[in-house]
Parts: C-alpha cells; sequence; structure tokens
C-alpha cells in the first residue's frame, strides 16, 4: 500500500507526510505513561500510515484526520494509557490554537501564547484600522531584510542573501536583537536602538531640550539613561532671579510624568534609569524617593553613582563630602557609612536605587579622552557618554546544545553573524536627532548578550547554584566575547574602523568600540521561550493571565523531561505552581530538584557569583538581580553591595520577596495557590519588568 506523501495543514496549505513524526509524537506519550518498549511507537506508526492509505483518499488527509487514526491504533492495540496522554496532549495543543485564534495571529514560528500575545499587543503591523497584517514569521522578514539592507553600502547585490541568513536565525530563535529593532524595522518611527543616554545639564534649556529628545525616544520605544548629578541642590540660587533651586529630584518627578504621558499613546513603557552622584547634596532625598513614597517614579529605575574613595570610606568608618556641582564647594562632611546605610535601608525597602561602581566602569572606558562615563540605560548593562545609544541582541543558548553537550562551533557561528547584524543595524538606523546620530556612528558601539543561561544549565543537568554552572556561564560569555572581537576586526578590515579609534585604547582594524552586554533580555526571551538573560528562572509552573484565560505554563524543558521520564501528573504540576519551584518535591528524583532551581531558592552569593563571572568577560555590564528571601535584613543587603564591588562588578541591583506591592511574580497566599504572573513578565526580577 502506498501511504499519503502530503498532508493538509490545519492552515490550508500542504507538507510532506512524515511518519517520524507520528512516531515522536506516540513516543512520547509512551514515555509518559511508562512504556519504555522502543517499538511501540514505530510499530503504531506504521499502523496509522498503513490505514490512511486503506482510505485511498483524492486529496491529502488533514492534520486531524491522523491524530484521529492515532488514537483510535492506540486504543486497538490496547494501548488505552497512551491514548489518553495522547488526547490530553491535543486538548492542550487546541486550547493554545484557540487563544492565538481569538487574538486574530497567524503563528508561523509555533511561538507559546503570551508571546503570541505580546507581539500582537506591540510587534506586528497593523494597517490603518488596527488590524494585524503580518504573522510572526513575517515580522521576522520585516526586520531581517530592513537590516540587510545595508550590506549593499559595501558589497552591492549582497542584501538578498544577508537577509535570508538573518531571517533564518531570527526565525529559528537562535539569536533576536532588542525589541525597538523587531517593532520599528521598516516602519515610519525607525529608531532600531534599545537605549541611549542623553546630558543633563545644569540650565533650564538644557533640560527641556533633553525632556523633548527624549519624549520622541520613549514613543519609538527606546529607553533612556540620565545622570542628574549636574544639576544644582534644592535651595541652591538660581541666578538672574534670586529665587532657590527645587533641586534634581524635582526635574525626575518631571521626567517620569512626561514618560507616563508618552506611554499612553506609545508602544510600551517609557522606562529611564536616573543616577545621581553619591557626592550630591540631594542624595539623602534621592535614595529614599521610592522607599518613602511607593509608587512614585514608576517609569525610572534608581542607581547611585558611587567610586571607590567613598566605599573605602564605608569600610573604614571615614568623612564623606557632599559638593554643590555648581561652585565645586563642600556643602557638608557627614559619616559615609551614615549615607551607606540608608541606601542599604531603602534597597532592602523597595529594591531602589542599585548602584553603579563608577571608578569599575571607568576603568574599562574605551574612550577615555571623550569624558568619563557617568550613567547607563535603563536596566544598567551599557554604560554610555551622552547622546550614545546602543543596539543590542541576545543569542539564545537553550539553541546551542547538540548531543547533550554545548555546541561551541554553532555558538561561534550565530556570534559572527549577529555581530554583522548589528553593525548593519547602526547603518539603518533611523535617528530622531542629529546628536545621536554623530555620536553613535563615531562609536559603533553594540551590545552582544546571551539568554537561556538557566535552561542551558538544566539541559545540561548542573545546578544554576554550583561550581560548575559558574564555570562553564565564564567560559560560555568569554567565548561569545572573543568571537565577537574576531568578527569586528573582519568586518573593519573590509568596513574600516569606527571613527574614533585614534582616541580610543584600541589600534585598528576593529569595526566597534564595545561589543559584548548582558542584557535582561525581558521580551525577547519571552519570544524565545526561554529564560531571562543569566536569569535562573523565576518559577517552574504558574498560572498567566492571556487573553482572559488563566492558562497555566510548565517550563518547556521540564515538561518534556516529566513526560519523558514518566512521573508528570497535573496534580504535580499543581503542587509545583503552589510552591514555585521543585527543590522540596521529594516526589522527583534529586538530580532533577537539583538542576531546576528557581531564583528565590537560590542564595544570594551564587546570583553575585554568577554576575562576576560573566562580567569578567563581558566589555560593557551585566543586568543581574540579586534575589533575596522576604526574611533578608538590611545587613544582607549591606554585605551583598560591598561583595559586589570586591568583586568588580560595574553595577548592582537586589531585590528582597516581596517588598513591592506591585510585585508581578506571587507564590504565597492564605491557603493554597498558584503561582501567577503577568502577561509580558519574562523572568528576572520580581519587582519590575524589562523590555530592553
Amino acid at each position: 500500500m502506498d501511504w499519503p506523501t502530503t498532508v493538509r495543514r490545519r492552515d490550508g496549505r500542504t507538507t510532506p507526510f512524515d511518519i517520524a513524526r507520528i512516531e515522536n509524537a506516540v513516543s512520547r506519550a509512551a514515555r509518559e505513561t511508562g512504556h519504555t518498549d522502543p517499538t511501540i511507537a514505530s510499530t503504531i506508526a506504521r499502523s496509522v500510515a498503513d490505514e490512511l492509505a486503506r482510505r485511498r483518499r483524492r486529496t491529502p488527509p488533514t492534520v486531524e484526520e491522523i491524530q484521529d487514526v492515532v488514537e483510535a491504533q492506540l486504543n486497538a492495540a490496547g494501548y488505552e494509557d497512551i491514548a489518553r496522554a495522547y488526547i490530553l496532549y491535543r486538548q492542550q495543543r487546541a486550547e493554545i490554537r484557540s487563544a492565538k485564534k481569538l487574538l486574530g495571529i497567524t503563528d508561523d514560528l509555533k511561538l507559546s501564547v503570551a508571546a503570541v500575545t505580546v507581539l500582537s499587543e506591540r510587534y506586528l503591523r497593523r494597517d490603518e484600522s488596527g488590524r494585524v497584517v503580518e504573522s510572526t514569521g513575517e515580522m521576522m522578514d520585516r526586520v531581517a531584510g530592513y537590516v540587510a539592507a545595508a550590506e549593499d553600502r559595501y558589497e552591492p547585490g549582497s542584501s538578498q542573501r544577508w537577509a535570508e541568513r538573518f531571517s533564518a536565525l531570527l526565525r529559528g530563535l537562535e539569536f533576536l536583537p532588542n525589541s525597538p529593532t523587531l517593532m520599528n524595522a521598516a516602519t515610519p518611527l525607525g529608531l532600531l536602538s534599545g537605549c541611549v543616554v542623553l546630558p543633563l545639564e545644569d540650565s533650564l534649556r538644557s533640560i527641556f531640550r533633553t525632556l523633548g529628545h527624549a519624549a520622541e525616544i520613549h514613543q519609538a520605544g527606546g529607553g533612556i539613561g540620565y545622570t542628574f548629578s549636574d544639576l544644582r541642590p534644592a535651595g541652591d540660587i538660581v541666578t538672574g532671579t534670586g529665587g532657590k533651586a527645587s533641586g534634581p529630584l524635582s526635574f525626575l518627578r518631571l521626567f517620569d510624568t512626561a514618560a507616563g504621558v508618552v506611554q499612553e499613546g506609545g508602544r510600551r513603557r517609557g522606562a529611564g534609569m536616573a543616577v545621581l552622584d553619591v557626592s550630591h547634596p540631594d542624595i539623602f532625598d534621592f535614595v529614599t524617593a521610592k522607599a518613602d513614597s511607593p509608587g512614585e517614579l514608576s517609569q525610572f529605575n534608581l542607581s547611585v553613582g558611587v567610586t571607590d574613595a567613598f566605599l573605602r570610606a564605608v569600610q573604614r568608618d571615614g568623612t564623606h563630602h557632599l559638593v554643590n556641582p555648581r561652585t565645586g564647594a563642600t556643602v557638608a562632611r557627614i559619616p559615609a557609612a551614615e549615607l551607606f546605610d540608608a541606601i542599604c535601608e531603602a534597597a532592602h525597602a523597595c529594591g531602589d536605587p542599585g548602584m553603579l561602581f563608577l571608578d569599575t566602569i571607568n576603568r574599562a572606558n574605551p574612550l577615555p579622552d571623550q569624558g568619563r562615563i557617568r550613567a547607563t540605560n535603563p536596566c544598567g548593562e551599557v554604560p554610555l557618554l551622552p547622546y550614545e545609544s546602543c543596539n543590542l541582541g541576545s543569542i539564545n543558548l537553550a539553541r546551542m546544545v547538540r548531543d547533550g553537550k554545548v555546541d561551541w562551533d554553532r555558538l561561534t557561528e550565530v556570534a559572527t553573524v549577529a555581530v554583522r547584524f548589528l553593525d548593519d543595524v547602526i547603518d539603518v538606523n533611523g535617528y530622531p536627532f542629529p546628536e545621536l546620530e554623530q555620536a553613535s556612528r563615531a562609536t559603533r558601539k553594540i551590545g552582544l548578550g546571551m539568554m537561556g543561561l538557566a535552561e542551558l544549565l538544566a539541559v545540561l543537568g548542573i545546578p544554576y547554584d554550583s561550581d560548575d554552572a559558574v564555570r562553564l556561564a565564564g567560559r560560555v560569555a568569554r567565548h561569545i566575547q572573543r568571537a565577537a572581537h574576531q568578527a569586528s576586526v573582519k568586518l573593519a578590515e573590509r568596513r574600516g574602523s569606527f571613527p574614533l579609534i585614534a582616541r580610543s585604547v584600541f589600534t585598528p582594524p576593529r569595526r566597534h568600540a564595545q561589543l559584548t552586554s548582558v542584557a535582561p533580555t525581558g521580551t525577547i526571551s519571552l519570544i524565545a521561550g526561554t529564560t531571562a538573560g543569566i536569569e535562573p528562572m523565576f518559577a517552574i509552573a504558574f498560572v498567566r493571565n492571556i487573553v482572559g484565560r488563566q492558562l497555566l505554563e510548565v517550563n518547556p524543558f521540564f515538561d518534556r523531561l516529566a513526560r519523558d521520564r514518566g512521573f508528570y501528573s497535573d496534580e504535580l504540576i499543581t503542587e509545583i505552581a503552589e510552591r514555585g519551584g521543585v527543590r522540596g518535591c521529594e516526589r522527583l528524583p534529586a538530580e532533577v530538584r537539583a538542576a531546576f532551581p528557581t531564583a528565590t531558592e537560590i542564595e544570594p552569593h551564587w546570583h553575585l557569583r554568577m554576575q562576576a563571572a560573566v562580567q569578567r568577560h563581558v566589555d560593557a555590564a551585566v543586568s543581574k538581580t540579586i534575589n533575596l528571601p522576604a526574611t533578608a535584613s538590611v545587613d544582607d543587603v549591606r554585605s551583598i553591595y560591598l561583595a559586589a564591588w570586591r568583586a568588580k562588578v560595574k553595577g548592582i541591583t537586589v531585590y528582597r520577596y516581596g517588598s513591592r506591592e506591585d510585585q508581578v511574580l506571587t507564590f504565597a497566599a492564605p491557603g493554597p495557590t498558584l503561582a501567577r504572573a503577568d502577561t509580558d513578565f519574562s523572568g528576572g526580577c520580581f519587582a519590575r519588568t524589562c523590555e530592553f
């Protein structure tokens, strides 16, 4: 009998008939129900193909018809338990398709419902009536084609070839650029950069000019970092009027309000980073701004810019000077430990402020002649000079595995193509004002990073909180950095070095002043279906509110592992969702419990060790949250901040579980409850999301 040659898909298109797909589906259902006979799947698959051949239809069988035959053949062979597992899987897939249908989205990449929901709301192109006019795969093609157009400038006629290569990388979810690139490529907005730093000088003209620039960037979905350190303190004299200055905090509130207003008409939250130097006279008010007024400054993350001298003074109980930036005069001498304790108490209370270690940042400044770096992007992974922007992208480490090992060759290939992609982004980027374009092209800084580290470790059976995990993370970061630097040299040989290389610490050829950075990844890790940045998993099972439905989500790799090893059950998943993780679940094998820790189950020092190991092999900085249990003390925060400085990371953020009312992921509640998360939460810090 001749088996079918094609299958009619649900969207009406035909695809080649592949008996291996039937065999794989049956094999998984068999393993889930404890059947170890390897011949079951192949026997059932052949019987399904034979039955389809006996029916001799003129039109190809549909996917649903084939699945009906699979169920019938399983029952006929006496495998009712396997049939039930297979039916439940069909029902789950049907529910997912139903949710996507409600969104009106064609998902040819087979993403999660959460990913499709977020793409539908903010990323996919719409016509004038608001109807989505591209599929998830077509979005990737749009981005790839637009970025690859830069290739014709260097090799005429090559853009189509590179568009295909870029598209394959994006469609395969091996690498994704920052959100503005996905949203704005080939659209009127045009801004592809994820983040910029804007200057704030001590004049109304400068402040409001920057505010106008900020509105344009927020409208396009970009994030902004500022240092408010040059603004005169509250109560200082205003030259010309004789009045009193309102101080940096008043202008920070103005920028926060403006970002919120723009958000209402924009595509996503207008996030910002506000930095104030530790020597500014208004530093105490800045430090306590969020702790004293919960809900205030919701568009901003706060960080104190600290120096080595300040932290050494803290250690020796020394004195710290507060200096008026307008005059350069010391206005107060205070115990350094008093200010440091205030910072730690506020961070313990609400997660803000973090710290930026400015001397560590500037020891790695590739262009020291251009000035001292004093601010970063909203999530802290890219220290930048004024008007510099950074185009970010992340490699999906979960896709860099072959035969149970890291595929180092593929990691090199992806990093090399990703550097070229990000270099092209600089050329096709739509800069909203000339200062941004001039600074970005002068240094050509990019930020190639990673996501999916926690999933990679779980796939390899390595606990996140282990020496082996820390060593592997460092090795991965080093490998990406070396591949990126080599790619930059090769691009420079053909395209030229970045214009300011003569004023940098580098010698030609080199295309970029900065190449690697580790972002929290936020939404792009949700799209890729993997864990955020280098963060651990935030939950193994939880409920997500999507399209008015409460959908239970299970970490995809854990789900596959549980089914393959035969310990999957609805009761188990509910228990895991109630506790958030698996470490205390005694019914699971010890090696599984060890390989799937969640952020709240990991001791704080492991979080910091992981950040430090990766930072050693990153040009820019690493965005990482040090998660603390609800019982953590202010002294614990103090210890982490000092340890982070000694570890030579460039910035530090802590979050104590439950310290914010608007926490986006919760486990505990009176009586049994399931862990719940917002639609677009993708991991990392429970207190906030970062989409950049």
